[in-house]
């Protein structure tokens, strides 16, 4: 297929998503997280490109998708950047999906998906936000480009009432810098309508970890140990140790449990923790 991928192809035994497809409807992310990975394989990664003949490309590439598997938007760029109010590309890419009767995960920091609530709410659709901190002025230096963390919220409680599921994602926790945020997250989570919790560890590679170093030196100072010295590599991310990441994991859990959430991790190689049918809240297309 063109546009529509099989996701993780490779088979990274870390991965724990059920079987699903993946699609981007632009190339480079404007949000700029400074944790980003995608710096590391796309050019020109945080200049957002509108692929060229998008809609013809999925249409050819729907008549050869297995309709029972889901299709996440996006993993490597958000669906709904700035340009997507005036132009609507994954708008018109909904409404192939939804002719087709496809099963769409929605990744995004952005409060646009709201305008979609129409289609969203007829699908079978699960919209996941990611969250990583609730303080302004340390989203602003975190995710410089990216909607406030509140305009998430809003937008997570308003498609909740419109019958969409929603879920959290709190990803990456960044030990010293947010993992002290993460009850709180947690729970505003809960409050805006998320039924589910993905969380997962900071996995810096060497691109991502230049430019916390520069923004974060401190916080850098007190980590680097535990990465370089103490963790381990994993094709091109470095991991916290195992037992560090364990701890960080459980207390989302644990603030998962005390707001009624279910929970799981992403990529962390952790037996026991999660609490759901998936990890990433497909489970919730059963609704």
């Amino acid at each position: 297929m063109d546009v529509i991928r099989e996701f993780d192809p490779w088979g990274d035994p870390l991965c724990t998503c059920p079987k699903k497809l993946t699609f981007n409807p632009y190339t480079g992310c404007p949000h700029a997280c400074l944790y980003c990975y995608i710096t590391s394989f796309i050019p020109r990664a945080f200049e957002c490109r509108p692929k060229k003949n998008l809609l013809a490309r999925v249409e050819r590439d729907l008549m050869k998708v297995d309709e029972n598997l889901v299709i996440s938007m996006s993993n490597s760029s958000d669906p709904y950047p700035p340009i997507e109010e005036k132009i609507g590309l994954t708008r018109s890419c909904l409404k192939l999906f939804a002719e087709r009767g496809s099963l769409i995960q929605v990744i995004t920091k952005s409060d646009i998906v709201v305008r979609d609530a129409d289609l969203l709410s007829k699908m079978k659709s699960v919209v996941s936000f990611t969250i990583t901190t609730l303080d302004k002025n340390l989203s602003s230096k975190l995710e410089p480009c990216a909607p406030e963390p509140e305009r998430r919220l809003r937008a997570m409680k308003e498609l909740s009432k419109a019958g969409v599921p929603v879920t959290l994602r709190l990803d990456p926790v960044i030990p010293f810098l947010n993992d002290s945020h993460i009850e709180e997250i947690v729970k505003a989570a809960s409050s805006s309508g998320a039924v589910h919790v993905t969380s997962s560890t900071f996995k810096p590679r060497n691109d991502s970890w230049r430019r916390m170093r520069s923004a974060f030196p401190e916080v850098c100072s007190r980590i680097y140990d535990l990465y370089f010295k103490m963790g381990m590599r994993h094709h091109n991310s470095w991991y916290l140790p195992k037992e560090f990441r364990r701890e960080l994991m459980e207390k989302v859990k644990r603030a998962c449990e005390e707001n009624g959430l279910t929970f799981s991790t992403c990529r962390e190689g952790l037996e026991g923790l999660n609490t759901s049918k998936t990890c990433n809240g497909s489970h919730l297309f059963e609704r």
